[in-house]
């Protein structure tokens, strides 16, 4: 059988453009300015597996695009040459198989091993939960016991969101963290339980090489030791929605001692469950603002609206309060108490011009509506009324 014969000049140039994208590849890679991240944590290893995967995809790269150069070379069209038919070749599937398999197996195995000691803690590690929530991060800590609650999603609430059960005495000390900031001990192994609270996320720490996805109706886990002092961000890597490029946190790492302080200051689940910020403002109108905020931190308003004027999921609320809004529909409204409230009960019946009608309903009190009321007025100069 004949084949079409391909012009000699033309493999010249085929051969040429594959040796440049070789060597370019190659340097590209030994000369690029970006690097992995300083390593923050114990995970050395993820980084020479990293390395491995790279050197054995770079020897195939390599090799099969200079097999590919040395073919066209070797056969390129002559005259009086022509191609012969050959439909098979069992030394070379059994060659190619042979070495396939090799290179797969190369790249395989340092990952599982790497995995399993991974997902295997030290059995003195400190417990952290972690739950993930269209945008945000929530923390749990064991309380004196040193176990976490019995959790059910039929406990979940408004101050509940790890669903942990009212009557296990284990889960009432429990440590509540509701911030998109959690502290850790330097130098002493940290096991991290993973839940989501609706659809698939995914907790990326870069610093630490320490990454696992978050599946609804699942716990996942791994561990890790940090080895450095200082604050480290937190992703969401998996697409978990419009607002998922804002779902960032951060991981402090302290001294043991600076974290057993911290620790202490945090509240319990029990404290959760009668908050006292709700009950200080009908005693205390004056101090709405302090509780307004913390209101915002345990319902999750800070996920989707920063308060430092930089871009959100919702408008900022920094200089919010006493401002003009443009609407979707291009009319416009004067943010004030009445703007607020109806906000807050009604997110769908209004949508601001340049953002997603995403925001939920949230089930809050009158009082608790004046606090949020007040601390959004404070944030933009103004004072929300008694």
């Amino acid at each position: 059988m004949a084949a079409r014969p391909v012009q000699g000049g033309l493999c010249m140039v085929m051969a040429i453009a594959l040796i440049v994208i070789v060597v370019g590849s190659v340097l590209f890679h030994f000369l690029s300015p970006w690097v992995a991240t300083p390593l923050a944590s114990n995970w050395h290893q993820m980084d020479a597996t990293l390395t491995i995967t790279l050197v054995i995809t770079g020897v195939f790269f390599i090799g099969i695009n200079l097999f590919v150069v040395w073919t066209l070379l070797r056969y390129r069209h002559k005259e009086g040459l022509r191609a012969a038919y050959e439909p098979n070749n069992h030394k070379l599937e059994r060659r190619l198989t042979l070495f396939t398999s090799i290179g797969i197996m190369a790249l395989l195995a340092p990952g599982l091993f790497v995995y399993a000691e991974y997902v295997e803690p030290p059995k003195d590690a400190l417990v952290m939960e972690v739950l993930g929530q269209q945008w945000q991060w929530r923390y749990r800590f064991p309380g004196p016991s040193g176990k976490l609650g019995l959790t059910d999603p039929r406990f979940v609430a408004g101050n509940n969101p790890f669903g942990i059960d009212p009557g296990d005495p284990n889960g009432r000390e429990d440590i509540v963290v509701n911030s998109n900031e959690v502290h850790l001990p330097l130098g002493r192994p940290v096991k991290v339980l993973l839940r989501s609270h609706d659809v698939l996320h995914d907790f990326f720490a870069p610093p630490f090489r320490a990454r696992m996805n978050m599946v609804p109706g699942m716990v996942t886990s791994f561990w890790f030791t940090p080895t450095q002092v200082g604050r480290f961000e937190v992703l969401c890597a998996q697409l978990c929605g419009m607002g998922h490029s804002n779902m960032r946190g951060y991981v402090v790492v302290d001294e043991p001692q600076k974290f057993a302080a911290w620790l202490k200051e945090q509240p319990t689940h029990a404290m959760a469950l009668a908050p006292p910020a709700a009950a200080a403002v009908a005693a205390a109108p004056g101090d709405r603002v302090a509780n307004g905020k913390a209101l915002a931190q345990s319902k999750g308003c800070v996920a989707c609206h920063t308060v430092d004027g930089s871009a959100g999921v919702g408008p900022t609320w920094k200089g919010l309060f006493g401002k003009t809004e443009t609407m979707a529909d291009g009319s416009t409204a004067k943010v004030d108490e009445a703007y607020i409230h109806d906000f807050i009960r009604n997110p769908s019946a209004r949508v601001v011009k340049g953002f997603q009608p995403i925001m939920p309903k949230l089930d809050v009190s009158d009082e608790e509506m004046a606090a949020l009321t007040a601390y959004i007025a404070s944030l933009g100069g103004g004072a929300a009324r008694p």
